[in-house]
């Protein structure tokens, strides 16, 4: 068993409760962690016997490229489209981050953090 992280991705989406931010749009970060057997790719050192971290990370980009309204709804969608994509993934941990938040004031992100299941 591996704990598997893609680190740092940086999108530019467009979700948010407001409609500026949904017509503009804005920087995000996500951090996502996965848990699934490498056993077999340990010993055979062949990308085909786990899961490609790429084909994780197309996934992510494709459900940011889809607006929404909140990051909660966001970090679900992404958790519950990579358990769906691959089932070798036992659970995932998303954690979405939105950059400079339109707040009124100073702050480097907000972010929504779920761990996903089968």
């Amino acid at each position: 068993m591996a704990l598997i992280e893609l680190n740092d991705m940086r999108f530019y989406a467009h979700h948010g409760c407001f409609e500026e931010e949904r017509t503009i749009g804005t920087h995000f970060r996500v951090d996502l962690a996965f848990n699934t057997d490498t056993t077999r790719a340990e010993v055979s050192d062949n990308i085909a016997d786990t899961v490609s971290y790429l084909d994780v990370y197309q996934v992510v980009k494709r459900e940011m490229a889809t607006p929404s309204h909140l990051l909660e709804h966001v970090a679900r969608r992404v958790g519950e489209a990579v358990l769906a994509q691959f089932a070798d993934i036992m659970d995932v941990k998303v954690k979405v981050y939105k950059l400079n938040p339109p707040l009124g004031g100073q702050l480097e992100s907000v972010s929504v953090q779920v761990a996903v299941s089968r």
